[in-house]
């Protein structure tokens, strides 16, 4: 399995940016889809952005198409999720987590490295 790491959560106002970075160490990297989600306070955990092992294909849920970007590098083995015009609605832990396929997924059985998580709080 990949260990992974996140980093760079923390407390925002609404319409302000965050930048979530996400460090793998182990089996190979660019082997792996990865996906970035997350989970709010009393609710499950739910997708949010996936690349492909390539980095040409990317998904992401709806409530965040137009605001969100994730990339990747695979030089650096990172993953990355810009978040801009955060909403409050954004509160939660994000989870960065590897595939065990190539191929960008929503599904979260496809999934079995994840992250500690990073704590995101948008006030309003």
């Amino acid at each position: 399995q990949v260990q992974l790491v996140e980093s760079g959560g923390g407390l925002v106002q609404a319409g302000d940016s965050l930048k979530l970075s996400c460090t793998a160490s182990g089996r190979s990297f660019s082997s792996s889809a990865m996906g970035w989600f997350r989970q709010a306070p009393g609710k499950e955990r739910e997708f949010v952005a996936t690349i492909s092992r390539s980095g040409s294909s990317t998904y992401y849920t709806d409530s965040v198409k137009g605001r969100f970007t994730i990339s990747r590098d695979n030089a650096k083995n990172t993953v990355c999720l810009q978040m801009n015009s955060l909403k409050p609605e954004d509160t939660a832990v994000y989870y960065c987590a590897a595939s065990i396929y190539g191929t960008a997924s929503y599904y979260q059985g496809s999934y079995n490295s994840w992250g500690q998580g990073t704590q995101v709080t948008v006030s309003s």
